[in-house]
């Protein structure tokens, strides 16, 4: 036989109003931050004016720089590309805004717009509905350049339509992770 007991000894509870709870430990004090209200208005006004003064001087120096560098360059491979894209999306609108009170030239200008709009706050706000938007943009672009575009370059149409708008999509839907976040 071994000297242990056969049965758990009961144990005792303890009534609710005794129950006492831990002491609380003091959180640590928190850092001050330094925030633009602690400068005097002085400095932040002659930092704003120095600010401003760096901006015009790089932007006198630097747009005469690079209208020079961009009027000497050939573009005609991007404009052939934007081209490519282009023509059959403002085809698509003029064949299938007949008869609306909107104008082709409207619609494709509202296109525009909401392209640029979507890819825009998706890239600075990060807004779910931006970026669906943006994906709806592209699939809807895919689909009009496919549709009107002739049989014999379609393909490579919608493959450029699709290259152009993936690329985009790195800056529409930037910081978009499939990756659960677990905290």
């Amino acid at each position: 036989m071994t000297d242990r007991p056969d049965r758990v000894p009961p144990m005792e509870t303890i009534p609710d109003g005794k129950r006492i709870p831990p002491p609380r430990r003091p959180a640590p004090p928190r850092p001050q931050s330094s925030t633009p209200g602690d400068l005097p208005i002085g400095v932040t006004i002659a930092l704003g004016a120095v600010g401003l003064v760096v901006l015009a001087v790089l932007l006198k120096l630097t747009i005469p720089a690079v209208l020079g560098w961009a009027s000497h360059q050939d573009w005609h491979q991007l404009t052939q590309w934007l081209h490519t894209i282009d023509r059959p999306v403002h085809a698509y609108l003029a064949a299938h805004t007949v008869g609306l009170p909107l104008t082709a030239t409207t619609a494709y200008l509202l296109w525009q717009c909401l392209g640029l709009g979507s890819l825009g706050l998706g890239f600075l706000t990060g807004a779910v509905g931006a970026r669906l938007t943006w994906i709806a943009y592209g699939a809807a672009t895919t689909f009009m350049v496919w549709s009107q575009t002739p049989a014999a370059g379609r393909d490579v149409a919608t493959g450029l339509t699709a290259l152009a708008w993936t690329t985009a999509s790195t800056l529409a839907l930037r910081g978009l992770s499939l990756r659960p976040i677990i905290r």
